[in-house]
């Protein structure tokens, strides 16, 4: 077994007015990393995740205190990185500072989230960049592919839909700066403050930073709205014709009836992982090493939160030659997979393989922050941090098998297809066929 650090007894739990700070000292020297997040609780039915992103886009942009050019200035005097995002019910934050200059740096983030300005020259160059981004993700045929899935799966309303690029588009050039503004003040406040630090810090100085830079910050008002569970159409497949590619994506998947908290996830997520987790699985070496029908191939979990429901997946990359013979060459080995089970041999292999990508992915300030504010998003007690890898390497064989029994279910599989050349007849988007 991987030797882990514990970690969860050197992390210290504060809760500063209303946010909760989480502090791990680690042994760099001078260098604290930082993640963070808050609750949002958009109305995506009603297309909030743009009002979203173009608001945080917008947040470094300039406050009511200082222009653009001065907050960018404090961070390079110091050398410090700050990133804001948005990143579905949240609004995430990451940064690394030396550690002197930590306070320096919360009080342009607290300026940033409270007091944006929202210029109105900056809006508009904000929301050319998201329909610049848009109009790329257009032209990628992983992309296209992968979103079509997501609206098979879920209704508008859900974190995981994925509206099309055209659809969100033609929302983007509605909004205005005042529908930016009005989002922020309804939707950014304190709800689920949570923050995680990392590296060369002392708890008590950590607190009285954020307590300082934060102060009268409070929750929102705004209340959750999204949908939780899916609502999959019936089986079937999307198309969508690119006919300037010289490849096909396709996404292959359904929903699944569990959250990140199930006791069956360990199971299925390892059960995944010898399924397609990596260049060692089943898809990998039937599909690609022994077929040569792609260069790429694989499965996963995906948008499984402990809030909602999300789904399971298989990507593949086919030339249009192979097209067909690798769709079919994937479902075969999903269905034998499901059947048979995985083998005590890829067992053993997959949990040296986790275990050990684990504790590489814990050496340093960035991934520890992240990782602590992620179990602490998860509702989890930090001791998850130290028991996961415990958790892994205690599954047997029969409960991996019965996980991927379970949750994996070949014949109700749905199909999105990008970069496909149009036919002679209409091939609508959703069109009826299936396995």
């Amino acid at each position: 077994m991987s030797t882990v650090p514990s970690l969860a007894p050197r992390i210290q739990d504060q809760t500063v007015g209303p946010a909760r700070v989480l502090t791990l000292p680690t042994s760099v020297d001078d260098v604290v990393s930082w993640r963070a997040s808050f609750l949002t609780y958009p109305d995506l039915a009603a297309g909030d995740h743009l009002r979203q992103k173009l608001t945080v886009s917008l947040l470094d942009k300039g406050t009511q205190q200082r222009d653009r050019f001065e907050l960018a200035q404090v961070l390079e005097d110091c050398g410090a990185k700050l990133d804001l995002s948005s990143d579905g019910l949240y609004v995430d934050v990451s940064g690394r500072a030396l550690a002197d200059d930590v306070p320096k740096v919360m009080d342009v983030l607290a300026e940033m989230l409270r007091t944006p300005a929202f210029d109105p020259e900056e809006f508009e160059k904000a929301r050319a960049q998201v329909a610049a981004d848009l109009q790329r993700r257009m032209e990628k045929t992983g992309a296209q592919a992968a979103s079509a899935l997501t609206r098979r799966l879920f209704a508008a309303g859900h974190p995981n839909h994925s509206a099309a690029p055209e659809e969100q588009l033609r929302t983007l050039q509605q909004l205005t700066v005042e529908d930016v503004r009005a989002y922020h003040a309804h939707h950014f406040g304190a709800e689920e403050w949570t923050l995680a630090f990392a590296g060369d810090l002392d708890h008590d100085r950590i607190r009285s930073v954020v307590a300082e830079a934060f102060e009268g910050w409070a929750p929102h008002d705004a209340e959750p709205v999204h949908e939780t569970e899916p609502s999959p159409e019936a089986p079937g497949r999307s198309v969508l014709p690119m006919p300037d590619k010289s490849n096909v994506d396709v996404r292959i998947g359904h929903a699944l009836p569990l959250r990140r908290d199930d006791e069956a996830y360990p199971a299925l997520y390892v059960g995944n992982y010898i399924l397609g987790g990596n260049f060692a699985a089943r898809l990998m070496n039937t599909v690609r090493d022994e077929k040569g029908l792609t260069y790429h191939i694989g499965s996963g979990l995906s948008g499984i939160s402990t809030r909602y429901a999300g789904y399971w997946q298989a990507s593949v990359t086919l030339s249009h030659e192979a097209l067909e013979a690798g769709v079919e060459a994937t479902l075969d080995v999903i269905e034998e997979f499901v059947d048979n089970g995985a083998t005590a041999e890829e067992l053993e292999a997959k949990k040296t393989t986790i275990t050990g990508s684990y504790t590489v992915g814990l050496g340093t300030t960035r991934r520890l922050a992240q990782s602590i504010l992620t179990t602490a998003e998860r509702g989890f007690e930090m001791d998850y941090l130290d028991q996961f890898p415990r958790d892994i390497e205690a599954l047997t064989l029969e409960e991996v098998n019965e996980a991927v029994r379970t949750y994996l279910r070949p014949q109700e599989l749905h199909e999105a297809r990008a970069g496909v050349r149009p036919e002679p007849v209409e091939t609508p988007e959703h069109s009826a066929s299936s396995r």
